[in-house]
């Protein structure tokens, strides 16, 4: 074993520096994996990103500009499990940065104006309580008052069930806001990644006039493990992936997190002809 010389310091390697891909345990440089969108440059795997990474990625530079960004919800329930909700609330705040678990507002996709809601895997898994149900009807209703796009990126672990019935009504809120944004003749594009699941996925997520997916998204209404155990049955291989999904008609497509911008562009473009 080597020895380090009297008077010099073993030099340390910085803590964040590298991480083991989740699909294919390779050791990735984070640079390198942040320059890739955050998508394993040797298995592909699509890592999850908060909400404003996303909005980056997607927008053109410094043309995003949220609205209702201080909605907060509240405790209707005072509900408490192993922690408060309300502190439960607090702190994913203080983590997260964020007030609620979707940012709303107007951006510019390759030149194309968009009204665009992104959801935040990392506050309360992308949980829709009153506020998230309020966000996108509003985004829905300001699409089809200003006539624009309306692009929808959806990651959830569905409703948010601290907040009860207050919580499942949003499912019929955001579903009859995208009715009057399709009778008024808007454009939805609804872009579904890991996950997408539950009381989300059975209502503005699974209502876009197209629907896109990102490679290996879960994707569906109860998780496989409770289906499987719920039915007595084994399941096919990939079920409720994104892929499976393609194949049996639920997704139009899918599209890797590098292209997303042009292809989102392109559909804009084909219902503008």
């Amino acid at each position: 074993m080597s020895e380090v010389q009297p008077g010099r310091r073993r030099r340390e390697m910085p803590e964040g520096l590298w991480i083991r891909c989740e699909g294919c345990a390779t050791m990735l440089y984070r640079r390198i994996l942040e320059e890739e969108l955050h998508v394993c440059p040797e298995c592909q795997h699509h890592y999850r990103v908060d909400a404003r990474t996303r909005i980056r990625q997607l927008n053109d530079p410094d043309t995003f500009e949220e609205f209702l960004p201080n909605l907060q919800s509240t405790d209707p329930l005072e509900f408490t499990d192993r922690v408060a909700y309300r502190e439960r609330l607090e702190r994913t705040r203080s983590e997260t940065g964020e007030q609620e678990a979707i940012v709303v507002g107007k951006g510019f996709i390759k030149g194309r104006p968009v009204i665009m809601g992104v959801m935040n895997p990392h506050f309360i898994m992308g949980s829709m309580g009153a506020v998230v149900g309020e966000k996108v009807a509003a985004a829905a209703e300001r699409a089809a008052d200003e006539r624009l796009p309306l692009v929808m990126v959806t990651c959830s672990g569905g409703a948010r069930m601290m907040e009860g019935m207050v919580s499942l009504v949003q499912m019929a809120k955001t579903s009859a806001a995208l009715a009057r944004l399709d009778d008024a003749g808007g454009l939805y594009i609804a872009v579904l990644t890991d996950p997408t699941t539950a009381g989300v996925a059975a209502s503005f997520a699974f209502l876009g006039d197209f629907t896109l997916a990102e490679p290996g998204a879960l994707i569906g209404f109860a998780g496989p493990r409770v289906i499987a155990e719920t039915i007595k049955a084994t399941l096919p291989e990939g079920f409720q992936r994104a892929e499976f999904m393609l194949e049996h008609g639920f997704v139009d497509r899918i599209v890797h997190r590098r292209d997303l911008r042009n292809e989102i562009a392109r559909l804009i473009d084909f219902c503008n002809k």
